[in-house]
């Protein structure tokens, strides 16, 4: 009886067990996951079906590209403005004002009015579509 003793290098990987791996480390990480969440309470706001009956003054300001500021669709410069919102808060402590600049305003024009309802500390925000849609 003759014994072939050939030694042959291996030049494969048996991956198998590395996918079993994987996918025991996946159904761990997935169990976990979802034990974690479902201990999570959250109370979320419930709609009103009644209207707010607080009014308060809303002030229109759009900036036009050559920098020049409409107030409600009327003209007025910078210092006119800052006179105007103070007659506005004085009326009004919570009145708030929408800022509007046009796709070409330079920018600087924009953060003019910002600032301006900063030092008034007026309640202001930033319109991001057409206003009267």
């Amino acid at each position: 009886m003759q014994v072939i003793n050939e030694v042959k290098p291996i030049d494969t990987i048996n991956v198998t067990p590395m996918l079993d791996l994987a996918y025991v480390l996946l159904v761990v990480f997935i169990l976990m996951t979802t034990a974690s969440v479902q201990g999570l309470t959250i109370t979320l706001p419930k709609p009103s079906n009644k209207p707010s009956a607080e009014k308060h003054e809303l002030k229109i300001v759009q900036v036009m590209p050559d920098g020049g500021v409409l107030l409600n669709g009327v003209g007025v410069s910078l210092p006119e403005l800052e006179q105007q919102l103070q007659q506005a808060k004085g009326r009004d402590p919570q009145m708030s004002v929408a800022i509007k600049g046009d796709a070409r305003t330079q920018y600087a024009s924009v953060v003019a009015v910002i600032d301006l309802c900063n030092k008034l500390q007026v309640n202001m925000g930033l319109v991001t579509a057409k206003i009267g849609t």
